[in-house]
């Protein structure tokens, strides 16, 4: 009998599974399918405690819809992708597979190790397969007049868009169960050795299945006030579908034909396509990584960005992670994500800015610090919201745009609640100073259990536009 084996990574569903799909359309082959985890390479890409854990709870649903078709799920662990690549040949011939079925990742150490899979597999006579199936559209496909790769995301963006109106990608239905029938004995998979830490389910329910109503949910009205809403860390007004897109439980195929069964003209209405447009932001920093490598090994693209002299200061930076710089929307900001594994995303710009604006820390602490908290934390758009904050990136933000932290608190929390909920010692603070708590403090000749800021922001300021002046003279 042919044995077909799906190699899951960051594709943990069964609907529109590309992979699955493929291996799944023979009704005469037997079809299983193996995750193998690699502790140390996960904390050498400082993947988050919350993130293993949710991988581990939605693997364990998805063994349960896999067992449901007649297909068997193997948990596999070693060291690294290395010996991975080891622990695949040595399955494939225990097991008698004849072909393997896998969607690509695109960054640098996985397609390495995809290649070196697919050299080792064809000398054990194992044909391997892989499809482009994390991205709407595939890496090199969307590019300017010249054949290369754009730089700047609006382009991209109406290229994208117009590529989609040509016609949509294909959405591969989940496969129908085998012959054999359903997997009455499930064996429990063992958990990762890997550091894990609790997920809130209220926030993040596990599986499928409540990805897919998520999805549904938000893509009716929600998505009508992503526009206004979006920024305002408050209110639940954002999607919170990057947790799924991350590991594959939901598809970026699955958010587009969703989208536009409810808003028929998704791709034109201004505010549907707002949240589409977030889509296409991820697709471009996923494209980006693909055209230039040295983004995955934290180079900067903007080559004279590499001169900033940034300053080595342990205390500013323990005080940014632990939420203690005595600014309170970067604080709160940090808080939350300390504690949910998540952050909102104009938070993650505000606190990303003061990192690198007020504090003139590398941009790479803090892109090592958010991918080991997060719990949606992925390469590709860290790093492009990291260089964007820091102005090092492509289509960044001028150098000299510096948010100032008081006043983004007042423009996207203005009364104070996102702030008093994670910091509680401010909730006595009137809301005409919850954003400069020590001046009511001053005042009232009241006593505050909470920092006083650790820079000035004008002083700041000026500090990193003469430290990024003076790097881009150095490198003319």
């Amino acid at each position: 009998m042919t044995t077909h084996l799906v190699w899951l990574r960051n594709d943990l569903r069964i609907n529109d599974n590309h992979a699955l799909y493929a291996a799944c359309r023979s009704n005469s082959a037997k079809v299983i399918a193996l995750f193998i985890a690699t502790p140390k390479q996960w904390h050498s890409h400082d993947m988050a405690a919350k993130q293993a854990e949710f991988i581990w709870q939605n693997l364990q649903d998805l063994q349960q819809s896999l067992a449901q078709k007649g297909i068997e799920l193997h948990l596999a662990e070693c060291d690294d992708f290395s010996a991975s690549v080891d622990v695949l040949v040595d399955f494939c011939r225990k097991h008698h597979v004849d072909r393997v079925f896998y969607n690509y990742q695109y960054e640098v150490n996985e397609r390495q190790r995809d290649a070196a899979a697919e050299r080792v597999l064809f000398d054990n006579d194992v044909m391997a397969q892989g499809f482009d199936d994390s991205l709407l559209l595939p890496p090199g496909s969307v590019l300017t007049g010249n054949r290369e790769m754009y730089k700047v995301f609006t382009p991209f963006s109406k290229a994208f868009v117009k590529r989609l109106q040509e016609g949509l990608p294909e959405c591969f239905s989940a496969p129908a169960a085998r012959e054999s029938g359903p997997i009455k004995d499930v064996s429990p998979l063992k958990p990762f050795n890997y550091p894990r830490e609790s997920v809130d389910s209220s926030l993040f329910p596990v599986g499928e299945k409540a990805a897919i109503a998520r999805l549904r949910e938000f893509s009716q009205q929600p998505v009508t006030h992503y526009p206004d809403r979006r920024d305002l860390p408050a209110l639940d007004g954002t999607s919170r579908l990057s947790v799924y897109l991350t590991i594959g439980v939901l598809s970026p195929r699955q958010c587009l034909y969703r989208l536009l069964k409810e808003h028929p003209r998704g791709l034109e209405d201004g505010k549907v396509f707002v949240w589409l447009n977030e889509l296409i932001w991820r697709e471009f920093y996923r494209h980006l990584i693909v055209a230039y490598p040295a983004l995955c090994r934290h180079q900067p693209f903007v080559r004279w960005t590499r001169k900033v002299a940034w300053r080595d200061e342990p205390r500013h930076l323990t005080a940014w992670q632990e939420g203690k710089t005595g600014y309170p929307i970067v604080d709160a900001a940090m808080r939350q994500l300390n504690s949910l594994g998540w952050m909102h995303n104009r938070l993650r710009m505000i606190t990303a800015s003061f990192l690198v604006k007020d504090l003139l820390i590398d941009w790479r602490e803090g892109e090592r610090y958010f991918m080991s908290q997060l719990i949606d934390g992925d390469l590709a758009a860290n790093n492009g919201g990291w260089q964007w904050a820091a102005s090092t990136g492509t289509d960044a933000a001028p150098y000299f745009r510096i948010f100032n932290p008081t006043t983004q608190g007042e423009r996207f929390d203005a009364a104070g609640e996102f702030i008093r909920r994670w910091l509680p010692e401010l909730r006595q603070v009137p809301e005409k100073y919850i954003h400069q708590p020590h001046e009511w403090a001053k005042k009232t000749n009241q006593k505050l259990d909470y920092p006083v800021p650790i820079v000035e922001h004008k002083q700041a300021r000026q500090q990193t536009l003469d430290a990024f002046e003076a790097a881009r003279k150095q490198m003319d």
